[in-house]
């Protein structure tokens, strides 16, 4: 059995493909080649849809959780759940966690705030955060094309109040 296929991947890998043959100038080559990719995608999403329809609701969601599959699922818009939910699956997924600030459907933009709690840097220099959160989302959420994180706003320091010292010199009776 040959090694699970990293879906961002071979996105990425069949971009780099018609970016090669659309630089070589032949538009005839582009177009089928393209023609090529959106009769494929049809075939497969055809043959998932065929699938979805015939499990039942606990075997599909036992499927939700394999990156591959839910991206698929996505990406051929037949995923059960909305948007939203699979974000929120997504960000659960990450290890240093994140707020959801919004998500603009029509662009694709999903706007995140690292917690300061979190100390992940997503922000900043640790494009580590970052690209674990971008890789979880390419798999559940597909139509999130561009992220972007805020820099959580610095904690205010806690306000010690206590019992104020005597100052006052002692009273001797």
């Amino acid at each position: 059995m040959s090694a699970p296929t990293d879906a961002r991947r071979a996105g990425l890998r069949v971009e780099e493909v018609l970016d090669r043959l659309a630089a070589t100038g032949d538009r005839e080559v582009c177009a089928a080649a393209e023609e090529l990719v959106r009769v494929l995608m049809d075939l497969y999403g055809a043959g998932l849809a065929s699938i979805t329809t015939r499990l039942d609701d606990k075997a599909l969601a036992a499927l939700l959780d394999d990156e591959l599959v839910s991206g698929l699922l996505a990406l051929h818009d037949l995923h059960p759940e909305d948007a939203h939910t699979r974000i929120a699956r997504a960000l659960a997924a990450v290890r240093e966690p994140v707020e959801l600030v919004g998500f603009d459907e029509g662009t694709g933009v999903l706007r995140l705030r690292s917690t300061p709690s979190s100390g992940c840097g997503c922000g900043g220099g640790d494009d580590g955060g970052r690209q674990a959160v971008e890789d979880a989302l390419a798999s559940f959420a597909p139509e999130v094309t561009e992220v972007r994180i805020e820099e959580a706003a610095p904690q205010q320091p806690l306000l010690q109040i206590g019992v104020r010292p005597n100052t006052s010199p002692a009273r001797v009776s």
